[in-house]
Formats: structure tokens, C-alpha cells, sequence
């Protein structure tokens, strides 16, 4: 099947998307609906510019990209030209800690050739499963990178894991980090199911630190909270979760699902519950 054919497939097997809904008079739907490349990894190994194109036909606007993946073997400049050959905007990406230590200044710039308003980080090196002064040494770190993230156009932010709510000490090393950085120069990316998966309600964290959270992965999680599952199949309250955001459709939003088996055919589940969703 070429290029073309296979767009058109998909295009007609999500049409549903498309379809005219109505909305409750003072509720809300998503204007922008992001998807964590993340969700789609061993598809885009395979075949990333087709990976993209079916990405968009399903309905998503925007991608949040994986540095730390080495943008699947294309560099920054092909990267763009699917982009906007695609139509997708990536209003930020994942990249490794490392980065912001090493040639920040280049990577600031890569950043805004891409047209990326966030750099986020995801995780941390392997010291701060053990050590909270780890988590203190990343934290200044942030801090000044943040700074010269600031100075360039750009926002350093910093994404939660299971792991980052399992106590060291008797003490929350993911509240360690929060406390420590400025808020003034990192913001945070808030997955609601890798919280909630940690032990963590998100709810309570977006009450807490609601001027901090400036993007989200929705992402549901079964009954036990051992995994995710598609949006709208879980535990999760994800309309409220919505509700609760402050001034949402002006933050980016992405749909992670890690555990699919089928890649694609669970993001277009995800897509149409979520582009379906009043709040």
C-alpha cells in the first residue's frame, strides 16, 4: 500500500472523529489533543514520517517528541519537515537529564527550530533512587538551567514517574524537587497515571501546586494501579481531572498510553474519547 493509500485508510477509520457533536451549555471539549510519541515507539522505529501521517489522520494536532529516543534516527531539520508537511506542532519534548548540562545552549536552539515552547525532563539519574540530596543537586541544576532556558525564549519543566513518590527517608523525593526549584524558571508536566500509579492522588497535587503545572499526559489506570489502559476504561475521573485544570485549552496536553498492543489502534480509542469529552 503507498503512502497516500494508507493515510486515506486511516483517514476513513477514524472518521468518527469527525463527527459533529453537541456540547452541554457551560462544558468545555479540548480544542488541541496531543499524543506522547511515547504511546507510538515501535511504530515510529519502524517507519517515523509514516508513523506521523497516521498520528495526524486520526485527529491529533500536536506530538510531544523524544530526544531521548534520538528522534528515531532523523535529525532535527527532517523531524520539522514531517512536522509541517504533517501539520503537527510539538510544543515540547522529552529529553535526558544530561542535556541541561551539557551544550544547553545548542540544544536551546535545536528547540526553537523545532518550534518548542518546553523542554521536559522525565526522569533522573540512577543516585536519586537512594538519595535526596541527589534530588536537591538536580533541583539547582534545574534552577540554573532554567534560567538560561528563560533567557532563550524556552521553559525548562520537569515530568513525575511512579518512582518519584516512593519515599526515601520517610520523605516524598518528588516533593523534595518541588520545593527546591523555582518556580519562577521550571514549570512541571503532570501525568496523572504515573501519579496516581506512584501512590499519589493528582487531584491533591493540582490543588496544591496549580500555577506549576503547565502540561499534562492523561493517561487512565486500571483498577489496582499496576497499568494504564485506555482513556475512559480505567479508574481515572478524567472529565473532572479536566474540569480541574486551570485556563486548559492554553497548555499543551498529550495522551500517553505505555502498555498498548496495538500501538496505533489504542491512540485512535484514546483520541476519540477525549475529543468527545465534556468538562
Amino acid at each position: 500500500m503507498d503512502r497516500r493509500a494508507f493515510v486515506h485508510s486511516l483517514t476513513a477509520a477514524f472518521a468518527g472523529a469527525s463527527l459533529v457533536r453537541r456540547t452541554i451549555p457551560g462544558r468545555a471539549r479540548l480544542d488541541r489533543i496531543g499524543l506522547e510519541l511515547y504511546s507510538v515507539r515501535d511504530a515510529m522505529r519502524r517507519d517515523p514520517e509514516r508513523t506521523l501521517a497516521a498520528v495526524r489522520a486520526i485527529g491529533y494536532n500536536d506530538v510531544e517528541l523524544l530526544w531521548s529516543f534520538g528522534n528515531f534516527g532523523r535529525t532535527p531539520q527532517q523531524v520539522r519537515a514531517t512536522l509541517d508537511h504533517e501539520g503537527l506542532r510539538a510544543p515540547s519534548a522529552h529529553i535526558a537529564p544530561e542535556i541541561i548540562v551539557t551544550d544547553w545552549d545548542r540544544s536551546l536552539d535545536t528547540a526553537k527550530m523545532l518550534g518548542h515552547e518546553y523542554l521536559i525532563v522525565p526522569s533522573l539519574t540512577a543516585d536519586t533512587q537512594r538519595s535526596l540530596d541527589a534530588w536537591r543537586a538536580w533541583a539547582d541544576k534545574f534552577n540554573v538551567a532554567g534560567a538560561a532556558a528563560r533567557r532563550a525564549g524556552i521553559w525548562l519543566a520537569f515530568h513525575n514517574e511512579p518512582d518519584h513518590m516512593k519515599p526515601i527517608d520517610g520523605i516524598v523525593p518528588y516533593d523534595v524537587f518541588l520545593e527546591r526549584t523555582d518556580p519562577s524558571v521550571v514549570r512541571l508536566q503532570l501525568d496523572i497515571g504515573n501519579m496516581a500509579q506512584g501512590g499519589g492522588d493528582p487531584f491533591r497535587y493540582l490543588g496544591r501546586h496549580r500555577d506549576r503545572y503547565w502540561s499534562f499526559h492523561i493517561k487512565d489506570v486500571v483498577a489496582d494501579r499496576s497499568h494504564d489502559t485506555e482513556l475512559g476504561k480505567g479508574a481515572l475521573d478524567i472529565r473532572r481531572f479536566l474540569a480541574a485544570i486551570p485556563d486548559v485549552k492554553h497548555k499543551p496536553l498529550y495522551v500517553e498510553q505505555e502498555a498498548a498492543s496495538d500501538e496505533l489502534a489504542s491512540a485512535g480509542v484514546d483520541y476519540r474519547y477525549l475529543s468527545a469529552l465534556e468538562f
